[in-house]
């Protein structure tokens, strides 16, 4: 396992500087000047130019990436051009505000999501399954632009019960970031709830259809008991990928539910970014993606094989 674990590590490290590499170039031949995008377009061109020589805009390609790769290995993720401050306080927040919604959204979704997987998988083909399915696979091509409008619509205008969240949560107390939290986590939710329980069903059917499941019921052991101790573990093997996946969405791919929510997440951090040729906030946001997406891959990669044994002897050898 020690083995496993560090070879999935270099993995991932080698996947990230190819990462680092690829946003960093992609950045740099984005059009626009950033010393036009900060001074306006009513700037001259030397004082566009002396900001541009101040940002090092001018310098080598290979120098920048160097200068910039070098930073962020000692915690300096760059200066911004649009805020003239570091990019790394502007990063550090608008993560952890997209790990307020995530979190919720997996808390909600993950036992929702797998419950009605398996209800669906225990009544296939009855009218709970077509029902579970129907509705997940309709929930998940709603786009979020238009359910989370229904929503605000509905739950913040009509009827009230929750407040509509802008701008930034600091300064309230832990229910009242709830509340806030709540109309955007909505729209994630609906989307998420047909990809968990598709699979969840899928991983239960093969589940009850395997020997050991047979076997388990030959030997006269409940349902209840078969389901929990036998199905359960090993239906879960295919959610869990899916799962890590969807967790790299919600940190990244957030941009149309802080958009229209007015929330200052990582997504709408990197629209502003790109809106305002900052590349230094940019590459950082990006890259802090990327970062998070191989966590999620990493420790999913970890449960599937702790939950397989058959891994766990291939891996061990």
């Amino acid at each position: 396992m020690t083995r496993y674990l560090l070879r999935r590590i270099g993995l991932a490290i080698v996947t990230l500087w190819i990462l680092s590499v690829i946003v960093f170039f992609a950045g740099q031949v984005l059009p626009g000047d950033p010393g036009r995008a900060v001074l306006g377009p009513f700037a001259s061109q030397s004082a566009v130019r002396q900001l541009d020589h101040q940002l090092g805009v001018g310098r080598p390609l290979v120098t920048q990436y160097l200068s910039w790769i070098g930073g962020l290995l000692h915690g300096n993720m760059g200066f911004s051009s649009e805020y003239r401050s570091p990019v790394a306080p502007f990063v550090v927040t608008a993560i952890g505000n997209s790990a307020k919604l995530a979190v919720l959204a997996l808390v909600i979704i993950i036992p929702f999501g797998i419950a009605g997987g398996v209800l669906a998988a225990l009544y296939t083909g009855r009218g709970v399954d077509r029902t579970i399915s129907l509705g997940g696979l309709a929930a998940s091509t709603v786009p979020e632009f238009v359910s989370g409008i229904v929503v605000i619509i509905i739950f913040g205008v009509a009827l009230k019960v929750f407040p509509y969240p802008t701008g930034s949560l600091s300064g309230l107390s832990a229910p009242s970031q709830l509340d806030h939290l709540i109309l955007p986590v909505i729209p994630l939710v609906l989307v998420l709830f047909g990809y968990i329980a598709r699979m969840a069903r899928a991983g239960t059917i093969e589940a009850l259809e395997s020997d050991y499941a047979r076997t388990a019921i030959l030997k006269g052991l409940p349902r209840s008991v078969v389901i929990r101790r036998h199905i359960l573990r090993n239906s879960l093997l295919p959610t869990i990928t899916v799962i890590a996946t969807q967790t790299g969405y919600l940190i990244g791919g957030l941009v149309v539910v802080e958009q229209l929510f007015s929330y200052q997440g990582i997504g709408r951090l990197i629209l502003s970014a790109a809106t305002h040729k900052d590349f230094a906030m940019l590459e950082a946001g990006v890259l802090v993606i990327g970062i998070v997406y191989m966590v999620a891959t990493l420790i999913a990669d970890v449960l599937y094989t702790l939950l397989n044994p058959r891994l766990r002897v291939g891996v061990s050898g």
